[in-house]
């Protein structure tokens, strides 16, 4: 009887620990099925971009406006990671530009906006599609002047590390060279040399 209770027993543990395993793979597999429902809805909307941005007149241009606008943010936002792995002092500069993307983002989606409607309508909001091209122009212009001035850093700190790697190299390459030979040594060393003749001769 003890070794039926204890089977199981046995048996509820393994059941239980089976069910756990069952549950944490299912809330896996949702998890990973969410997060690629987001990818495939991003890769699909980038698509349709690319795609709308090949045609002619206002949407056209918008869509292509929208991809613009994405590359200049990608390209900045690199340049910040890889000024930061680099370990240079940024301050304020991440924030900004992460205050920066939120912008671009609402700006991307008033893009979207706009080109779907004049897609689907005749009638062109030429006042809208002026300043949404403003906000279009001073936001890639922000892009740009970050990414300037972190060029800019670069370029003056590997001036820096060159100037001291020349420094280096040409104090490294006169230590190694001989010092020149002193004259009164050489006189010291020709009269050694006679006295060591004339004693020689007989």
């Amino acid at each position: 009887m003890a070794k039926i209770s204890e089977f199981l027993v046995v048996v509820l543990v393994i059941f239980a620990f089976l069910l756990l395993l069952g549950g944490v793979g299912i809330y896996l597999l949702v998890k990973l099925g969410k997060k690629a429902a987001v990818k495939a809805k991003q890769a699909s909307t980038r698509l349709a971009t690319h795609v709308n941005a090949m045609g002619t007149g206002d949407a056209a241009e918008v869509e292509r406006l929208r991809l613009d606008l994405r590359r200049e943010v990608s390209l900045t936002r690199q340049a910040v990671e890889q000024a930061q792995r680099d370990g240079w002092g940024l301050g304020d500069l991440p924030r900004l530009l992460a205050d920066l993307q939120s912008q671009a983002d609402v700006h991307d989606a008033q893009l979207g906006m706009y080109a779907q409607q004049r897609r689907l309508s005749p009638y062109v909001d030429h006042a809208t599609l002026d300043r949404l091209r403003q906000h279009q122009a001073k936001l890639t212009a922000m892009c740009a002047r970050i990414r300037a001035d972190l060029l800019s850093d670069q370029v003056q700190h590997t001036g820096s590390g060159i100037a001291d790697l020349t420094s280096r190299t040409d104090l490294e390459i006169e230590a190694r060279r001989s010092a020149p030979a002193d004259p009164l040594d050489q006189i010291d060393e020709l009269y050694r040399r006679s006295l060591e003749d004339r004693n020689d001769r007989p």
